[in-house]
């Protein structure tokens, strides 16, 4: 991820010279906002069990055998809380994952981002995005297109919890607040001190791990900002979230 940061940060110069309007991502289509949704969900799961099978030879070696059996035997209600996973992946790598789907929701969910830092409206925004990690959540666990099906996790009862089933979607709500209160109080700002692109793309991508993963996801930057380049700007005043983008700001 850092390599990527530094070999490819310094190729939006030439946009950053652009007139503002020319850097801001183009608008969604006109469509619902599950539809675009599901769509960049799917990109986003197929890069997480792409990953598992690269890196995980125990998923590897799930792979033979008699596909559609083995994934119905592997569709276990938990009876535990833990799944034998390290607490990182549980309470840090899965609550990621799903403020990921989160983001992914927001981005197009219409104005989304507008909403003012604790207002209801961007509580509301939010809680509907947790929604939308939930249903993801359960896609990854249980779906047709999930671990008890790509590995057969679950058909050993050892390697099914509820604390995915739990930690996913409350851990989501927890990495997005944090997320939306780190890049409006701290990047931000850093970014009116910091004029060096390489920097502050690091920033953006370290102190925003959910929402940079979901940037990759839809096919854009980690760091990408929807009005905000990597260019040095003077950020105003004021409780929005990302304040390029809400006129009241």
């Amino acid at each position: 991820m850092w390599c990527l940061c530094l070999s490819a940060a310094t190729a939006q110069d030439s946009a950053d010279r652009q007139p503002p309007q020319s850097r801001i991502a183009p608008a969604k289509s006109e469509q619902p906002a599950w539809k675009g949704a599901f769509v960049d969900s799917l990109r986003l799961l197929t890069m997480e069990h792409l990953g598992r099978i690269a890196f995980q030879e125990k998923t590897r070696r799930e792979l033979g055998g008699n596909f559609f059996g083995d994934y119905v035997r592997s569709l276990k209600v938990p009876k535990t809380w833990g799944d034998s996973d390290r607490w990182p992946i549980n309470y840090i790598g899965h609550p990621i994952h799903g403020a990921a789907a989160g983001y992914i929701w927001l981005d197009h969910e219409d104005r989304s981002h507008d909403h003012q830092l604790f207002s209801a409206e961007y509580w509301a925004s939010r809680w509907r995005a947790t929604g939308w990690a939930n249903m993801y959540s359960l896609q990854f666990e249980f779906g047709p297109f999930s671990e008890a099906s790509i590995g057969n996790v679950g058909l050993n009862p050892e390697t099914t919890g509820w604390s995915d089933h739990v930690m996913t979607p409350v851990g989501a709500f927890g990495f997005i607040v944090a997320e939306d209160v780190l890049d409006r109080y701290v990047v931000s700002r850093l970014e009116t001190k910091v004029g060096n692109r390489v920097s502050r793309a690091i920033v953006r991508t370290a102190l925003n791990p959910s929402r940079s993963l979901s940037n990759i996801a839809q096919g854009r930057w980690p760091w990408f900002r929807a009005g905000r380049s990597l260019q040095r700007v003077d950020v105003p005043r004021g409780p929005c979230v990302t304040a390029s983008l809400s006129k009241a700001c």
